[in-house]
């Protein structure tokens, strides 16, 4: 038998239950793994509450890294042994062992280690999507100013050192001065605590009037009207999150009063659809993490039994970096 963590309903921490489980054998195209770390993520927050809905019971978890158990037919890239780490679909990593899909399951490297693996997984390979694929009609160039939201989260710690690896100017936003600093301390040009501060005034004063070339957001609701006024003509306003909620209806006629603005909502499943796409970005996460450029921060640790806490401080923003569950 295995242990994980179940809802039988949408709801509050509450409804997270740790179960036995019974875990068979993998089908064609799958694998069963074995965790060691697990990931903790917004998006959990949004399957549990219901936000994105899911048929019950649901097993939750989106991230892990664990060592391969068993194959299935025709899975050719992993074998009996190996180290892996994966962010996929469907829901299921809040376990001690699973089967799933092997197309998103890669090979981790010997230098990365079961807990940094767990915890980087989902948010890097987002990082590396919103730098790399998601860019401005004029593109990104060494120098250019892009402002990212809750810079001091999983996702944001990432992006401010992956942007500083590749000459961007990050103007980061967080919810205190704390989080602030640790923002500017992993590579972003500027902060703005947006709890005391106008942050789209602050943009165009460091933008020196002009605005960013792009505002990447997984806020929603409360940062998403201000956003708009940061971007500079034909600016790019990437939404890849709703942490403060879902963005309300707005009209596209005001777009172009604004500078003749684009807007797109992203998510990482997308990007990851395919084995060559999903190893090509996990390639370079790997590489930019081996070379000490991007340094993968775990600032909390809970025993999987001890989820519900988990959820509890991620929704109070209580959590900084990455947040892993432990099996051990």
């Amino acid at each position: 038998m295995s242990l994980a963590i179940q809802i039988r309903q949408n709801g509050g921490p509450e409804e997270l239950q740790l179960v036995e489980v019974q875990v068979g054998d993998p089908a064609a195209g799958e694998i069963r793994v074995r965790h060691h770390a697990i990931g903790l993520n917004y998006i959990d927050v949004y399957q549990r509450t219901g936000l994105y809905p899911f048929p019950m019971p649901l097993q939750l978890g989106m991230e892990a890294a664990g060592v391969v158990e068993a194959v299935g037919e025709g899975v050719t890239h992993l074998k009996v042994g190996d180290r892996v780490a994966y962010a996929s679909n469907p829901p299921g990593s809040y376990s001690t062992e699973r089967v799933m899909p092997a197309r998103c399951v890669c090979r981790l490297p010997d230098a990365i280690g079961f807990e940094t693996g767990a915890a980087m997984m989902l948010k890097g390979l987002t990082a590396q999507y919103l730098l790399k694929k998601t860019l401005p009609v004029q593109g990104l160039q060494r120098g250019d100013a892009v402002l990212f939201h809750a810079a001091a989260g999983g996702v944001g710690l990432i992006a401010c050192q992956w942007a500083r690896a590749l000459g961007l100017e990050l103007i980061a936003t967080a919810g205190s001065d704390a989080k602030c600093q640790l923002a500017l301390a992993n590579g972003a040009a500027h902060a703005i605590n947006y709890s005391t501060e106008d942050f789209a005034a602050r943009v165009k004063e460091i933008t020196q009037g002009q605005g960013v070339k792009v505002v990447y957001d997984s806020v929603g609701k409360d940062t998403w009207e201000k956003s708009l006024d940061c971007l500079r003509p034909f600016g790019l306003m990437a939404s890849f999150g709703n942490a403060s909620g879902p963005v309300p209806p707005f009209a596209p006629a005001s777009l172009g009063g604004r500078g003749s603005l684009y807007v797109t909502r992203q998510t990482l499943f997308t990007h990851i659809s395919t084995r060559e796409s999903t190893q090509a970005m996990a390639d370079e996460l790997f590489a930019v993490v081996e070379s000490g450029q991007v340094k993968i921060h775990i600032a909390q640790r809970y025993a999987l039994a001890d989820v519900q806490q988990a959820h509890r401080d991620l929704e109070a923003r209580k959590t900084t970096g990455s947040t892993i569950l432990t099996v051990d």
